[in-house]
């Protein structure tokens, strides 16, 4: 019984801070295609429902913005088109597209570049199925 009423102070404590726009910005994270970006909204809908306003979304991996020869990758460059036109219409106030890169930017130090955290802020990562966390907690 302790355990639980424990757990139950830990996230009411908790809430309110990832509600805080101040202390937490949310990053929905999708690929450039149909599945990932309806899953990825209805995560944000679920979000929504929590009072927790998604600060902005970032659309991995795409060739949009790369200058492709091939007609087979052009293709694909064109059918991601429509599902970041998708979210930047539909979804998301604020999206970083980032290119097809040999190496992605993961963990901490390739969320503070796309996130823009300065190296003063601590991050903290979480990660949830199509949605990566970032917690700023100032130094005290």
């Amino acid at each position: 019984m302790a355990d639980s009423t424990s757990n139950e102070d830990r996230v009411a404590q908790l809430l309110p801070r990832l509600r805080d726009p101040d202390f937490t910005r949310d990053l929905i994270v999708t690929l450039p295609e149909a599945t990932p970006v309806h899953e990825a909204a209805s995560f944000q809908r679920d979000l929504r429902r929590a009072a927790i306003e998604p600060y902005a979304w970032v659309i991995n991996r795409c060739l949009s913005p790369l200058s492709i020869h091939d007609p087979l990758l052009q293709e694909r460059q064109m059918h991601e088109r429509l599902y970041i036109r998708e979210v930047n219409e539909e979804q998301s106030l604020r999206t970083v597209v980032i290119p097809w890169q040999i190496e992605p930017p993961v963990g901490k130090i390739g969320l503070g570049r796309a996130t823009g955290l300065s190296n003063r802020s601590r991050i903290c990562i979480v990660r949830t199925l199509y949605c990566v966390r970032a917690v700023r907690r100032k130094w005290f």
